[in-house]
C-alpha cells in the first residue's frame, strides 16, 4: 500500500509568466517513452510481479523504493506543466472567445480536454501507452532495462532543458537530472553484485555531466547525488546493502536517508471560469465547500 504526503520533493518557483508551448515540451518529460510515467509504471510492475522476492529483497527492496520515487516525480513533472499554463487566459463571456489563444499553441488538448493542466501524454498529446512497461521476469534482465530507461530519460530531460530557458521547466529538470542519476547508478551497482560488471563506467550517457546545468549542480553541491531516500517508514531497509561506498563521482559515500526529502508545497492553480474549472461560477462551489467544512468543524 501507499502513504502520500501532499507537499512536492523540490520547491518550484513561481511562474513570472504564462509558457504553455514550454509545457507541451515538458509533456515529454511526462508522458513520453522516456517520461516519468515510464519508469514509475515500470518499477511499480517488476515489484508487483517480483519472484522470489524472501530471498532476493535487496534488489525488489530498490526496485520497489525507486517507483515510490517515481510517484512524487510525476507529480512534481505535472505541477511543472500546471504553473508553465497558468494565465494563459483571462475569463470573459463564452462569446467572447476566451480561449482563442489556445488555437494557435503547440497542444489545445491542454485547452480542450484538462482544463489548462498536465496531460498523460507526450508532447505531442499522444497518450502514455501501457507497452512501454518492460516486465521480463528476469531479473538481471529488468534491472538492465531500468539502467536503459534512466539513461535515455536523461537525455530528453537534456533536449527539453535546451528547448527553454524558463526557470520553472529548468529547475524541475535540474532536480530530476540529479534524482535520474541517482536511480542509474543504483541499478548499475544492483547489476554490478550480480554480473561482476561496473556499469557505472558508462555513466553518465549522454557524456555531460550534471555539474554543467546550474539547476542540477546546486543540487550535487547538497549531495542529493549520493543519497537515496527510503520512502516508508518501516520497510525496504536492505537497499543499503546495494547503495553503499564510495559515490562514483569520488566527491564522497552513497547513504541512504529515511523518509522523502522536505520538499515544498504543492501550488494553488487559480479557479478558471472560462474553463468551467472547478465550475463557471467558481464562488457558488466554493461556498458549498465552505459550508460543508463549517459544518464539519
Amino acid at each position: 500500500m501507499f502513504l502520500r504526503i501532499d507537499r512536492l520533493q523540490i520547491e518550484l518557483p513561481a511562474p513570472k509568466e504564462s509558457d504553455p508551448n514550454a509545457a507541451a515540451a515538458v509533456q515529454e518529460l511526462l508522458g513520453g517513452r522516456f517520461g516519468e510515467m515510464s519508469t514509475l509504471m515500470n518499477y511499480t510492475y517488476q515489484s508487483f510481479n517480483f519472484r522470489a522476492h524472501d530471498k532476493l529483497k535487496p534488489y525488489r527492496d530498490l526496485i520497489a523504493n525507486i517507483a515510490t520515487e517515481e510517484l512524487g516525480h510525476i507529480e512534481l513533472v505535472a505541477a511543472t506543466v500546471n504553473l508553465l499554463i497558468t494565465g494563459a487566459t483571462r475569463p470573459a463571456p463564452p462569446e467572447a472567445a476566451p480561449l482563442g489563444v489556445a488555437k494557435d499553441l503547440r497542444n489545445t488538448h491542454h485547452f480542450i480536454a484538462t482544463a489548462q493542466t498536465a496531460l498523460v501524454g507526450n508532447s505531442m498529446g499522444a497518450a502514455w501507452s501501457g507497452d512501454y512497461v518492460f516486465c521480463s521476469g528476469n531479473l538481471i534482465l529488468d534491472l538492465l532495462h531500468n539502467f536503459f530507461l534512466e539513461c535515455g530519460a536523461r537525455l530528453q530531460k537534456i533536449r527539453v532543458y535546451e528547448m527553454t530557458t524558463n526557470p520553472v521547466a529548468r529547475e524541475m529538470i535540474g532536480y530530476l537530472l540529479v534524482r535520474g542519476g541517482v536511480h542509474a547508478t543504483a541499478y548499475a551497482r544492483a547489476l554490478e553484485t550480480l554480473t561482476g560488471v561496473n556499469m557505472t563506467k558508462l555513466l553518465p550517457i549522454p557524456r555531460i555531466e550534471n555539474a554543467r546545468f546550474p539547476e542540477a549542480r546546486k543540487y550535487e553541491a547538497m549531495g542529493v547525488h549520493r543519497t537515496l531516500y527510503r520512502f516508508s517508514p518501516n520497510d525496504y531497509r536492505d537497499i543499503a546493502q546495494i547503495w553503499r561506498g564510495p559515490a562514483p563521482t569520488g566527491d564522497g559515500d552513497l547513504q541512504v536517508v529515511d523518509g522523502p526529502p522536505a520538499g515544498g508545497p504543492v501550488p494553488v492553480l487559480p479557479p478558471l471560469p472560462e474553463e468551467m474549472a472547478p465550475e463557471y461560477d467558481p464562488a457558488e462551489i466554493i461556498a458549498l465547500a465552505q459550508k460543508l467544512q463549517a459544518a464539519a468543524s
